[in-house]
Formats: structure tokens, C-alpha cells, sequence
């Protein structure tokens, strides 16, 4: 089999097209898997499983706040507020997008063919006579051999090597979930605690 023909063979359909695959089904599954972190983190949700609204955080603080009273003069005390948080602006939310797939194919197809052939000749002959009064007598002898032998080998080495590199990126959040966020975080809210 001829080197060309080897080549041939292979399935680069799916020696190219099985990572390439493989990377947009890794992509498909990074997609869900992002909707399920917001979706788990970012959202409660009733006894059925609906979404009642966003997980807020709620912390309370304490900060100085400087009051003008009727004469005019500043003092300034300390207050305790609360602050009111949709959980899901706290947190990265986890975009990943495949930027580069590189796939290297090396093939080494060592072919050796070996062919060897050897042919022998033989004469041999003999030629006797005798001769005497009356009838003489002859005799020839002849011997003749041809001999040949052939013999072929071959060997056939194949060494195939696959590497593929993926290079994954944090991608930009989609339109959609930056005006979500954007949304969340007009209800960030800060509020005086009242004295009970």
C-alpha cells in the first residue's frame, strides 16, 4: 500500500470534526450552566418552584450623618441604616466562551519493502566412447538444473498523534442580563433604621 492510499484512509471527518464537536457541545453546556447559577443564586422561588423575585441581602451599618438644627449650627451623630442588595450584582456571573480551538494532526506512515531474488544454472555432461573391433559403443550423459528462489518482506509502521487546545475567556454578559443587573441595581436600597 502505497503512503498516498494510507492517508486516504483516515477519517479526517471525524478526527477534525469530533473535537470541533466536542468544543460546541462544551460551549452549549457552559450556556445552561450559567442560566442555572443565576437562576439558583440570583432568584427565590415558592414551594413549586416559581420565581417569587430576586434574593435580596439586607445588612445593617452604622454611619455619621450631620443634622442642621433650627440656629443653624451642624452636629453630627451616628445612625444605624440598612442596605438592601439583589444578590446576584455581588457576584461574577460566570460567562465562558470559547475564543480559539486549535487541532494539530500528526501522521508517520514508515513503509519498507524489501525484495530479494536469486537463479542458479547447471550443466553437467558426460561423453564416453569406446571403440574396438567392430560395432563401437557410445554413451553421452547429460544433466541439466535451473533453481530459483524469491523472497519479499514487507513492514508497515503507523503512528498517529491528536492534540487539541482550547482556549477559554470570560466573555461579556448578553444584552439581556446587563439590563437585568441594571434593573437590580436600581433596587439597591438604603434606609434609616428607625429606634424601636
Amino acid at each position: 500500500m502505497a503512503i498516498g492510499d494510507e492517508l486516504s484512509s483516515l477519517n479526517f471527518e471525524s478526527m477534525i470534526g469530533g473535537p470541533l464537536n466536542a468544543v460546541i457541545k462544551a460551549q452549549a453546556q457552559s450556556a445552561v450552566t450559567s442560566v442555572d447559577f443565576i437562576k439558583a443564586v440570583g432568584f427565590d422561588t415558592d414551594d413549586s418552584g416559581n420565581i417569587t423575585g430576586p434574593t435580596m441581602v439586607s445588612f445593617k451599618y452604622k454611619r455619621p450623618v450631620e443634622e442642621t438644627s433650627a440656629d443653624g449650627s451642624v452636629t453630627v451623630s451616628v445612625k444605624d441604616f440598612e442596605l438592601t442588595v439583589p444578590f446576584l450584582t455581588m457576584l461574577p456571573i460566570p460567562f465562558i466562551r470559547v475564543e480559539e480551538t486549535t487541532i494539530d494532526f500528526n501522521a508517520k506512515i514508515t513503509s519498507v519493502q524489501e525484495s530479494s531474488s536469486t537463479s542458479s544454472h547447471g550443466l553437467d555432461t558426460e561423453l564416453k566412447a569406446k571403440a574396438g573391433w567392430g560395432w563401437g559403443s557410445a554413451s553421452l550423459k547429460v544433466n541439466y538444473s535451473y533453481k530459483k528462489s524469491t523472497s519479499a518482506s514487507s513492514k508497515t509502521e503507523r503512528t498517529y498523534s491528536m492534540a487539541v487546545h482550547v482556549r477559554a475567556v470570560q466573555d461579556e454578559l448578553p444584552a439581556g442580563t446587563e439590563r437585568l443587573l441594571g434593573i437590580l441595581e436600581n433596587a439597591i436600597k438604603e434606609t434609616p433604621v428607625t429606634a424601636p
